[in-house]
């Protein structure tokens, strides 16, 4: 990811880098010290995460925001700053500040941060690619694109040990939605998109969580056996996110009590990127 900061402060910007580098989230593509020269040099950079102060001389940290969100819709900011105003934090969001962080800089907060933002970003795109392979293809190649996307789905549940699992066929149902309408999924949630094909969408979404935990539990006892299994490498970070499989392993062992938790929407872009290929 290519990030932009814009900081009055230079100590603030020198953390920020610091936290961008060291946790290897992306590239600096720029950084200014005033709102004016911000939006100029964002213009040119074009990046895709801008970490904003919210008071600075001249153009202060909203109407930058205001501003280039019109320009540049797929620009993902989060404003940074000692403020606390509920007034001013929801004016920040209203103009499409993505998260709000309080000064002095806490380095895991901002970790955490745009860790949501990129894996966010990642959605969108994912998606978006997979809406233009649908409607780039002639009717009469859909039902052949729709069949391959499942065969991919099915081969890789075959892989995680789930295809024979309650859930799985849900799960192949709601990807291939999602797919083919080219569904955002942050704009939605699961049981949303369950209420296609249930009148009980709670349960349905219940079936889908527990197939999904049951294939983190068996990634991560590959992953106890053989770290370098091919299988653990594939899946436990596109799937699943690598902290919370480790976060298994660990209640597999029996040291902790609470083991990894499943997220299904992680779980669904990642099959959705596996289908990625069908556009070569």
């Amino acid at each position: 990811m290519r990030f932009f900061i814009l900081d009055d402060d230079i100590n603030v910007i020198r953390i920020l880098k610091k936290i961008i580098n060291d946790k290897e989230l992306g590239t600096v593509v720029g950084e200014a010290k005033e709102g004016e020269k911000g939006i100029q040099a964002i213009r040119t950079t074009v990046p895709d995460i801008v970490l904003v102060d919210l008071l600075m001389p001249g153009i202060d940290g909203l109407r930058v925001v205001k501003q280039l969100k019109e320009e540049y819709p797929d620009i993902e900011f989060v404003m940074i700053s000692q403020v606390s105003s509920k007034n001013m934090v929801e004016k920040a969001y209203r103009y499409g500040v993505e998260y709000y962080i309080y000064k002095p800089i806490n380095a895991i907060e901002v970790e955490v941060i745009i860790r949501k933002v990129i894996e966010r970003i990642e959605i969108n795109r994912t998606i978006l690619k997979m809406q233009e392979i649908f409607n780039n293809k002639p009717e009469n190649e859909l039902a052949r694109l729709e069949g391959h996307c499942e065969q991919c789905i099915n081969n890789t549940l075959i892989e995680l040990g789930i295809i024979s699992e309650k859930g799985s066929e849900e799960i192949i149902k709601v990807a291939k939605y999602v797919m083919k309408k080219g569904i955002n999924l942050n704009n939605t949630t699961i049981r949303e998109l369950c209420k296609h094909y249930t009148e009980n969408p709670k349960s349905m979404e219940q079936r889908m969580r527990r197939a999904i935990s049951i294939a983190m539990t068996n990634i991560a006892n590959l992953g106890i056996e053989d770290y370098m299994n091919e299988i653990f490498i594939k899946y436990s970070n596109s799937l699943f996110g690598f902290e919370q499989v480790r976060r298994e392993m660990e209640y597999v062992r029996g040291k902790v009590d609470k083991g990894g938790s499943a997220n299904i929407k992680k779980f669904l872009i990642g099959l959705i990127t596996f289908c990625e290929h069908l556009n070569n």
